[in-house]
């Protein structure tokens, strides 16, 4: 846990970025019955089930940039593209891209080797310094939080497709992008030494002993 907030306090670094990522899944609900023309829309209670999709967020908190991925399947593969994006895409002129996310078993340099050649796949880890998010401690990945605005703001509602995910996350985006937010973190690792200090090890002293 102090690892990535020791990682947040650092200053910004547009050779060495600090970047959050993040995935959640989204259900495809379509509608079964449609309301008559001239009617006022409705959602009826039955719908159809359309599969899954699969966001990905990535964010940087210092510099305001906060694209979403969406993607048909939650795989190894999926994820080495995105972090191919991130690296080539958004810094290509990075010397090394600071990545906090959590530790799920799709979040791992191997990934980028099932996925691409050798040469390749070390080429992008080269440029990667990974810290991860302590087990049951996602809530210090700030895509996260992010996530729980898209949610919140752009998925609460019924989407049928893939194509129509896609366009609507775009326009949020968009929007989201030019209000130029950026992330502020207050939490530090002095807070957390004092309001999560059952989180960590204690060390008893038997009486006589010397520390």
């Amino acid at each position: 846990m102090e690892d990535v907030l020791d990682v947040y306090k650092r200053s910004y670094d547009r050779k060495r970025p600090v970047v959050c990522l993040d995935e959640t899944s989204k259900q495809l609900i379509g509608q079964t019955r449609l309301a008559a023309p001239g009617r006022p829309a409705r959602e009826d209670s039955e719908y159809v089930r359309n599969g899954v999709a699969n966001l990905f967020r990535v964010l940087e908190p210092l510099g305001g940039k906060r694209p979403v991925k969406v993607t048909e399947r939650r795989t190894k593969l999926d994820w080495a593209e995105c972090v191919r994006e991130v690296v080539d895409g958004m810094y290509p002129q990075a010397q090394e891209i600071v990545l906090v996310m959590d530790n799920l078993n799709t979040h791992s340099p191997a990934s980028l080797y099932e996925a691409f050649e050798s040469a390749e796949a070390k080429r992008i880890a080269d440029k990667l310094e990974i810290h991860y998010t302590p087990k049951h401690g996602s809530w210090l990945d700030m895509a996260e939080i992010e996530l729980g605005i898209l949610s919140r703001q752009c998925l609460d509602r019924r989407i049928d497709n893939v194509a129509y995910l896609r366009s609507e996350v775009a326009a949020w985006e968009r929007q989201r992008n030019a209000a130029k937010a950026k992330a502020h973190w207050p939490f530090t690792t002095a807070d957390a030494r004092t309001k999560l200090r059952r989180l960590y090890p204690s060390i008893e002293m038997r009486r006589g002993t010397s520390p």
